[in-house]
């Protein structure tokens, strides 16, 4: 006989709007967010930052989809990108995605980019950085 497998812990009580609560009324495949606990939480932050090249992050945003069902938009702003803050990083919507990881998940994919400015190049080049030249 098998053990289920962890499930993240919910949160406090109006602590957060994650919509863990809505989640019984969903398919199996949208409770799939359940399963990323805070340990598995710090694991992947810490991937997140230790991007190598574009190709590695691409292969993170994939996983993060196939896993847990979270999709992440990388895209350079509307203006023009002088810092990692003008590089947008958005999470779509899906209930039981905790608000804190909504935000750490964006601010530990630009601590990659800052620690490999590589990264950022490949990813502005590939949005055709020199569209108006």
């Amino acid at each position: 006989m098998s053990t289920p497998p962890p499930l993240r812990q919910p949160c406090p009580p109006g602590a957060c709007d994650c919509g863990r609560e809505h989640l019984a009324e969903q398919p199996p495949a949208a409770q799939r967010i359940l399963l990323l606990t805070r340990q598995e939480e710090k694991r992947l932050l810490e991937r997140l930052e230790q991007l190598k090249d574009l190709e590695d992050l691409q292969r993170l945003q994939l996983r993060l989809y196939e896993n847990l069902g979270i999709r992440v938009h990388i895209s350079p702003g509307f203006n023009e990108v002088r810092t990692m803050r003008g590089i947008v990083i958005e999470l779509e919507d899906q209930p039981g995605l905790c608000r804190k990881t909504r935000q750490s998940i964006p601010a530990a994919i630009r601590r990659g980019l800052e620690r490999n400015p590589q990264v950022a190049f490949r990813l502005l080049d590939a949005h055709d950085l020199l569209r108006d030249a």
